[in-house]
């Protein structure tokens, strides 16, 4: 499917460095945790729009700078930079307050005629974010020519995950609206999660890993190129698919009844199916996991609850089936599938290379992210390197507030095509987002 959008042009009209204007520490470093450097460094990207508003007269820029930077007294490591170790040469983040750079630009479109549906036209030549990797952190506020307004939020892989960087978001936003934050954020990865003394090492992990550059990843052969694509979903869809899940008294989550539905839709285009040993055509797809409360129920102590604890702490969940299973299945049959594959989840542990890998964003934060100046229509995550091997969705909660969902993907066309063909992936819009002109 393509929708017609306007081309558009970016002007960058200034550019700032925004530090902590109390730093709460005195200059040091942070050592990343072995699970911070299993997730490794590439950026990780936010978009967030926001409609038109009344005020004309709030200056966005300021008012975000300014409680940017108290937010960075709290949320020191984003305010540092990230350089190698001279002894290990691995990766460890200097907390001196450098600084996080905050770009303004003027776009000569209105918002709405943007194409929220093909990411590849809308991210085409860095317009709506530009990449500096000496800067972990970096703010790209566009201005439309209807007073609509767009940010993008890029973080470096290491200072955190997804709940980290959702826990940021929404203490900054709380403080550009002059409230306390809720979150008191964790720093201590030395102490939380650290290796085990002595090392002990599984033979699994021999085949779970290699080591491999940021080069070598960026040029993972693919036998076709993907397509960047932004989809919602409708909450009467997802209790539908959650009911067909449910069948048989067993209960599964709406992740899991969408995951299964994705499966199947894989094999029924096939998609991402491979042969296993006995040579029966086989489909694997993968799941991110937060393991923090997984580690706080292992440990029984109060004292460990890691639910601010800012760092990397995911893992990959993978399942494999046979393709005739998952063809044959009903949607509550794959859904057993997912639920068996997540629960056996080891932290900082893969299991080969899944064809579709799917992350939930259900608990980061969408329409709470008011910066003083309203909500935002739209917000959603899609990363900005070109090859990542493998396809890719990550689910967010619309800004309705009404159980419907956005979908982030990166996929093989046909499957984007085979997804399309249903009712349920549907094209993102603007006249879904009731953006005016």
């Amino acid at each position: 499917m393509e929708l017609e959008a306007a081309e558009f042009e970016v002007n960058f009209t200034r550019k700032f460095i925004v530090k902590a204007s109390n730093p709460l520490v005195k200059p040091h470093i942070l050592t990343l945790s072995n699970l911070d450097l299993l997730s490794g460094r590439f950026p990780v990207t936010y978009f967030y729009f926001y409609p038109s508003k009344p005020h004309a007269n709030f200056n966005i820029t300021e008012s975000l700078k300014s409680s940017l930077a108290k937010t960075l007294n709290s949320y020191y490591p984003f305010a540092g930079k990230i350089v190698l170790n001279p002894s290990t040469n691995e990766p460890e983040i200097m907390c001196d307050n450098s600084g996080a750079l905050v770009l303004e630009a003027q776009a000569n479109i209105p918002l709405n005629t943007l194409n929220f549906y093909d990411l590849n036209q809308s991210l085409r030549g860095n317009k709506l974010v530009s990449i500096y990797p000496d800067i972990p952190l970096q703010i790209q506020v566009t201005y439309y020519t209807c007073g609509g307004v767009s940010i993008t939020f890029t973080f470096d892989h290491a200072l955190g995950d997804a709940s980290s960087f959702g826990k940021f978001l929404l203490s900054w936003s709380e403080m550009a609206r002059n409230k306390s934050m809720s979150c008191v954020p964790d720093h201590q990865r030395s102490l939380r999660i650290s290796a085990r003394n002595p090392p002990r090492y599984h033979s699994s992990l021999d085949q779970s890993f290699v080591k491999c550059t940021m080069e070598e990843i960026m040029n993972i052969p693919t036998a076709k190129t993907l397509v960047k694509r932004l989809y919602f979903i409708e909450n009467s869809s997802i209790n539908q698919l959650q009911s067909q899940a449910c069948r048989n008294g067993k209960k599964r989550t709406k992740i899991e009844a969408v995951s299964a539905y994705v499966w199947k839709t894989m094999v029924q285009a096939n998609i991402g199916t491979s042969t296993n040993k006995s040579h029966n055509a086989v489909c694997k797809m993968g799941w991110l996991v937060d393991g923090r409360s997984r580690l706080h129920k292992r440990d029984y102590d109060p004292n460990t609850n890691m639910s601010n604890y800012i760092g990397n702490v995911l893992s990959l969940a993978f399942g494999e089936a046979s393709v005739n299973d998952l063809k044959k299945g009903s949607i509550s049959d794959v859904a057993n599938m997912v639920r068996e594959a997540i629960s056996k989840i080891v932290l900082g542990q893969g299991g080969g290379v899944p064809a579709l890998v799917l992350s939930s964003g259900r608990m980061f934060p969408v329409a709470e992210l008011d910066f003083g100046f309203g909500s935002p229509v739209l917000g959603t995550v899609c990363s900005t390197i070109e090859k990542i091997g493998v396809a890719y969705m990550n689910q967010r909660p619309s800004a309705t507030g009404d159980g419907s969902w956005t979908m982030s993907c990166i996929l093989w066309p046909e499957l984007a095509a085979a997804l399309e063909s249903d009712s349920i992936f549907q094209p993102m819009t603007a006249d879904r987002l009731q953006l005016q002109s």
